[in-house]
Parts: C-alpha cells; structure tokens; sequence
C-alpha cells in the first residue's frame, strides 16, 4: 500500500510508508526500499549498476571523505550564528578527487532532523543522488548513509542538502573533479563560494518559508517599515521591489549578510599572492535566493569554464551567476590590494574578499569596483569547446517544460502542477532530448537538471544550471545516457520547495 506524500514532506526526509502522488507509477517503501512502476527505471535498476561500471577506469584512486552535519556554532566575521553545518566554518570540506576516481563520503547524522546530500552537477548513478523520497530513504537522526560513485567529469562542483530548506544554513560544500590531462597554465588556485546568510539572525530559513507562504510572498522577518517589518521583495500593494535590469524580478527573501568563503564584508577573507601570478578562481553560488554580480577591481576577468565544462575564452569585466551555477576564470594579478566584490543583483548588499599581491589599505566593505558596471556576462551565453560540444543530431523527443507561479499566492509550478501534482518527463536511454524551459513568471529562475549536462541551444555551452528571464524561453539539449530518476527544478530553494520542481524519467 502506497500513502500519498506531500513534495515538502518528501524533500524533508521524513520516513514512512510513502507514494510519488500523481506521477506515471507510485512509488512505495518496501522492506527500506524504493519500488517503482516497472515500466520505469529504477534507482537500484541492474541498467544504472551497468552505466555506473561503465564509468569506473582502471587504476583509478578511492576518496573517502565523512561529513558530519550538526548544528554548530559560525563566526561570520563578526556576526556569530546558530545554525546547521558539516563543519565548524562554512563553505564545508573541500573533497577534491580526479576524473575517474571513486568518491565514497560517508553521512552521519546529527541533526535534530532527516537530511541527505545531493552532489550537484556531478552525472552520478541515480541511487547515489541524494534525493529521499526519489533516490533514497532520508537519513534520520543519528543515522549513518554512505555514498559512492565514480566521479566521471572534470570541473567545478558543489553538495548540499535536497530536504526543505537546509540549504540557506551552512550545509555546502565543494567538491572538485580535477583532469589529470588538463595543462594547467595558472600558478595559483582559490575556491570561492557565494552565499546569502539568514539563519541565527532572529529567522530560520523554515521562518522565512513559512513567512513567505502565509504573507502570500512577504517574508515578514525582513525590512523594517515604519514597525512593519517587509520582506519577500513585496511592497505592500504587492508589487515587486527586488529587481533587476538584467533578470527582472530578482529575488523574495531580504538577506541580512551576504557571505563569501563564510566571512561577511566587514572581516573579508583574503588571497595573497604574487603580482604577475595567473590565478584560477573557483567560483560556486551556493545562496538560495541571491544571483551574484562578480568582478575584481582593476581587473578583468577571463572566462574559462561554467558548470564544470570548458567553454571558448572569453574576457569580461563582471559575470553575473545564479544560484547553482559555478564558473571558472584566469586573471593575471596586478601589485596591489583589490577587492573581489559579488553584488547581490536587484537587492541591496554585497560580499567581499581581498587579493592582495602588495601593500596598500584594504578597500571599505561598501566598496563598489567600476567593473560592475562595465561589460557583465552571463554564462548561458558562452560558447562550449569542440571537445565537449555535443554532436549534431536531431532531438528524439522535444518537452516543453512551462515555468509559473506568483508571490501572492506563493506557489511555483511547473506546466501548472506543483510537484506534488506533477507528471514525469519521459525519455528512454539513448535518445536525444530537447528541454524547452519557458518563463511565464516576472522573476528569473534558475533551472537544474540533476544527474546529466545539458546544451543551451544556439550557443552549445555545457551546463546544468541554466538562468531562464522573465517571459523568455530557453532550449537545451541532452544526451539521455543516465538511466533511473531525476529532478529538474528552480534553484531558488524556495521556489523549489513550494512546487517548481519535476522529473526526467527513463522508461524500460
């Protein structure tokens, strides 16, 4: 027997007899299992344990990595916060490992609550993804679940929760597939990770949910007017206040902190190198309701990968990055101090870091580089390497995925269903899928595509994450060659979580 289960119920782990409501074949726990409609492939399927086999090469290494989420204590840099986090500072640990090598990271639980671990962007075995409800049972407190994949693509990555909200505590961290053929051509290397900070500040993301669901898109906990305290990016006739001439409407949730490796502006955490030195610089979204406008001052920036994959060079003075997408750059360092400024884009407030390669004052936490108003590039936009772009071939099934929603009442939709409601996207392995994802919403969303990478039509650019702006529509292609089940969903969690979210699933 199959109980249906609410889609915030499901992504908060919580355990029992549990059915996908709505979708083509329920889902039930059987013996601690997932069983599915057979006529779909599912997580522990022998065709994904074959793909996966597939992946493995020989004479590769395991990493073994053990995160401990639990709540813990954070010095943000003067501000310090209760909150939930894999270790004692935030981002979480690095795990780095070759393309290739097995990653076995063992999750122990000391949460107050049911968690899990979604490694984002990495084309894993479905019942390593990290999905409860989907690809997993939770992990209940004081539970111990052990992941292990191959990690089979070079590039930049990132984990973190799929349950509720976890997201906007401290539960991330980087996960870097390096390429043991890649040339190198830099002298040093620095890990950057965005985030907008909420938690231990007088509100809890579960607060600022539950506020933006009962207010009808008005986290109430946010600014204060006159005693009324506002949020949400709603004034009080309903009319959206955080936008941007770039994405439209740019976000709900007003955010006290906005965060860079963990430090707020005020105490920035810092790089020092040498001037001359070519410096890669790693940089992860990893916020919830923010998209960062990115420069470095006196100096420009050259794109060289997005979402893990190379791309054709190209040289800005800013990159503008949403919620889960990453980006790699080169920039040949001058003598100086310079800051490294992420602008919350359509909000007020920003995050800093400092490179400092010689002497001189550090810059004041408000400082604005001329860069941010330059030349502004957006990683859809770029154009993918001959190595990686995807050959030509007509799509075998075209999907034409509709984004709505609205802030009053606040309820997010995918082809007008919120995932609960939702009817899978179907592929079979092999075939050649066209995604159409159209914006009918006033907001930007940035749609993630679990377990595959996808080609942005026109450009060709490999990625996961792609932003799609208000009533525009995006295209992309991909390769169905990782059976089981997946989600796609708005990368704003908090869209996510109250229904833009679906499947991609592989039929027998």
């Amino acid at each position: 027997m199959s109980v249906a289960l609410t889609r915030r119920g499901l992504l908060a782990g919580i355990a029992g007899a549990a059915g996908i409501a709505a979708t083509a074949g329920a889902a039930a726990w059987a013996g601690g299992l997932l069983r599915f409609d057979p006529a779909l492939v599912a997580p522990d399927s022998t065709l994904v344990a074959r793909v996966e086999a597939a992946r493995r090469r020989t004479g590769s290494a395991t990493v073994l990595a053990t995160l401990t989420p639990r709540p813990v204590t954070l010095d943000l840099g003067g501000p310090t916060v209760q909150t939930w986090g894999y270790a004692d500072t935030a981002p979480g640990p690095l795990i780095r490992a070759r393309a290739g090598d097995l990653i076995r990271a063992e999750v122990v639980n000391h949460l107050p609550t049911a968690t899990s671990v979604h490694w984002h962007g990495i084309a894993l075995r479905n019942d390593m993804d990290g999905v409860p409800g989907l690809t997993q049972r939770p992990i209940a407190p004081g539970a111990r679940h052990t992941y292990e994949f191959t990690a089979p693509d070079p590039g930049t990555y990132f984990y973190h929760p799929h349950s509720g909200v976890q997201l906007d505590r401290a539960l991330y961290g980087v996960l870097v597939v390096d390429d043991p053929a890649e040339p190198g051509g830099y002298d040093n290397e620095w890990i950057v990770v965005l985030d907008d900070w909420v938690d231990g500040t007088g509100r809890t993301p579960d607060q600022v949910l539950a506020s933006l669901q009962t207010m009808g898109g008005m986290d109430m906990g946010g600014m204060d007017m006159g005693g009324m305290h506002m949020g949400g990016g709603m004034a009080m006739g309903g009319m959206e206040t955080m936008t941007s001439p770039l994405l439209g409407g740019a976000g709900d949730v007003v955010y006290p902190h906005y965060l860079i490796n963990g430090r707020v502006p005020a105490a920035p955490a810092v790089l020092t190198a040498k001037p001359r030195q070519r410096l890669r610089i790693r940089i992860v979204n990893a916020a919830s309701d923010t998209a960062f406008r990115i420069a470095l001052g006196g100096h420009r920036l050259t794109v060289t990968h997005t979402d893990g994959f190379p791309v054709t060079p190209v040289v800005t003075d800013a990159l503008l990055l949403g919620m889960g997408e990453r980006c790699d750059v080169t920039v040949e360092l001058s003598d100086g101090v310079f800051p490294l400024v992420a602008a919350a884009e359509g909000k007020a407030g920003q995050a800093l870091a400092i490179v400092r390669t010689g002497s001189g004052t550090r810059p004041a936490p408000t400082v604005r580089p001329t860069e941010l108003d330059r030349q502004v590039l957006l990683t859809g936009t770029l154009r993918a390497t001959d190595a990686v772009r995807l050959a030509e071939r007509d799509p075998d099934r075209v999907h034409r995925l509709v984004l709505g929603g609205a802030m009053m009442p606040y309820r997010w939709t995918i082809n007008g269903a919120t995932f609960a409601h939702s009817a899978p996207t179907l592929v079979r392995h092999g075939e050649r899928i066209r995604l159409q994802l159209v914006n009918r919403t006033s907001m930007f969303h940035p749609m993630h595509l679990h377990g595959h990478t996808f080609a942005v039509a026109g450009t060709g650019v490999r990625k996961d994450t792609v932003i799609v702006l208000p009533n525009q529509s995006v295209a992309v292609d991909l390769d169905a060659t990782n059976p089981g089940r997946w989600m796609i969903h708005c990368h704003n969690i908090y869209h996510a979580e109250t229904g833009m979210m679906t499947t991609l699933a592989y039929q027998q």
